[in-house]
């Protein structure tokens, strides 16, 4: 197994970003995992089926298409609650876990190691993580990033209708039965409400710095 920075939390609390600069910070491969979950409800809604159905959600994971990865149309709401149901279908969830840990045992580039955030990389996709972190933050401040994130998208939206429908995903995605959204035991807790991205980023860097470093140092005298 490469050298693993898992990187869990709620939404629009700022783990993509931070796992990105983590990324970019130790020369790391990167992967969001809820961007397959998207990706997934995004073809499921393509083709006019049903993100409760298992048998839509499954062919939309079958039929994924990764290079739409950066397309604005997977970080809208609509997309977001369809990626809660699909998310929630064991068999999506099968059908996604060997690609995930695929691409940690194996990052893109050969480097030594990769960062991958999403909901249950500590917990469920990668237990044995070099390094992980929770990071969380108020639903009202998420609400406000997201609500800036979509205008900056040109999609208006009422503020108070993005924290209505972030309050639905936090609930959905704590309660589901399979791989629910939790602190893994060992996750350090990274509470960025209070942070703007350099300083997150550095009380980041400052939690997964010492056990990534010890890791590279055991990989060079193996």
């Amino acid at each position: 197994m490469s050298i693993v920075i898992a990187v869990d939390g709620t939404a629009a609390s700022g783990k993509g970003t931070l796992a990105k600069k983590l990324a970019a910070h130790f020369g790391f491969a990167h992967l969001d995992s809820g961007a397959l979950y998207r990706l997934t409800a995004l073809a499921v809604l393509e083709a006019g089926g049903d993100p409760k159905d298992e048998s839509d959600a499954v062919r939309g994971a079958q039929t994924m298409d990764l290079s739409r990865a950066g397309d604005p149309a997977i970080r809208t709401d609509i997309v977001g609650r369809a990626a809660s149901h699909v998310a929630a279908i064991p068999a999506v969830r099968s059908a996604l876990l060997e690609f995930q840990r695929n691409f940690l045992a194996h990052p893109p580039g050969g480097g030594p190691g990769a960062v991958m955030d999403g909901r249950d990389i500590g917990t469920v996709i990668c237990p044995s993580a070099t390094a992980k972190l929770y990071v969380d933050a108020r639903p009202e401040v998420r609400a406000r990033r997201r609500w800036n994130e979509l205008k900056g998208m040109n999609l208006r939206r009422a503020e108070q209708d993005v924290l209505a429908e972030l309050n639905a995903r936090d609930a959905a995605d704590r309660s589901r039965p399979i791989a629910p959204l939790k602190q893994a035991p060992d996750a350090d807790l990274l509470d960025t409400s209070d942070l703007g991205i350099d300083a997150a980023f550095a009380a980041a860097l400052a939690l997964v710095k010492p056990k990534i470093e010890g890791a590279l140092k055991d990989r060079q005298r193996g």
